[in-house]
């Protein structure tokens, strides 16, 4: 599926990335450690709470915890025992999500800048990160830990393209989340998005530069010739 809400820049001077179901195959290892450290704790999340985590950082999840389950639902227990799961994960390695490397390969032979765009806290992501052979990619990385208003604010993509000193205008943010989308979208960039664990909707097909199985596709696409 492609869209042509906001084209993309002609020529593309940078490239922001999310990282957690983007480049990371992590969102889906995040989504099995809630399900089942819940399930344990007798507390099961229902598909419509567990979507709604999706690409949202913690402050605002556990906001959203607390105030559908009430004061009873064992918060701290909760994300202390589904830490330990995923961490668990991620020092055992987590696969990257296909094409990833690809893209990031095609971007550096183009001596394109790169920026990391995460909701993820500062230590981890650069950990995470590390840990997936891509750290040495980005010319920048912004966290949850750099900014006030994270995703799907748009101050994160505005910072991420302030550090890269290129105009948002000219880069391209690729995104698999609603809330990714909202902010890269809401900071004057043009986004691909490549789902992982939810589809777009018309909110995100409507304000999109492109939608893309993969993105690998991504990588074709930049590669194509283009209509004269």
């Amino acid at each position: 599926m492609t869209t042509d809400a906001r084209p993309l820049p002609d020529p593309i001077r940078a490239a922001i990335f999310d990282m957690d179901g983007t480049l990371i195959d992590s969102e889906a290892v995040q989504h099995r450690a809630f399900v089942e450290t819940a399930a344990a704790l007798g507390w099961p999340l229902s598909d419509d709470i567990l979507e709604a985590m999706v690409g949202v950082n913690r402050d605002a999840n556990e906001l959203m915890l607390a105030q559908r389950l009430g004061a009873d639902f064992p918060l701290r227990r909760f994300y202390e025992d589904a830490d330990l799961l995923f961490e668990a994960a991620v020092d055992a390695g987590l696969p990257l999500r296909p094409g990833a490397e690809l893209i990031l390969d095609h971007f550096r032979k183009a001596a394109i800048p790169l920026a990391l765009c995460t909701s993820t806290m500062g230590g981890k992501a650069q950990d995470r990160l590390e840990k997936a052979g891509l750290l040495h990619y980005f010319d920048v990385v912004v966290t949850r830990s750099d900014v006030t208003h994270p995703k799907p604010h748009p101050e994160p993509y505005r910072l991420a393209a302030e550090r890269l000193g290129i105009d948002p205008a000219d880069c391209v943010a690729i995104e698999d989340s609603y809330a990714g989308v909202r902010s890269a979208t809401a900071a004057g960039i043009a986004t691909v998005m490549v789902p992982d664990l939810l589809p777009p909707t018309e909110e995100q097909t409507l304000v999109v530069a492109r939608v893309l199985p993969s993105l690998s596709d991504l990588r074709d696409l930049l590669l194509a010739p283009t209509e004269s």
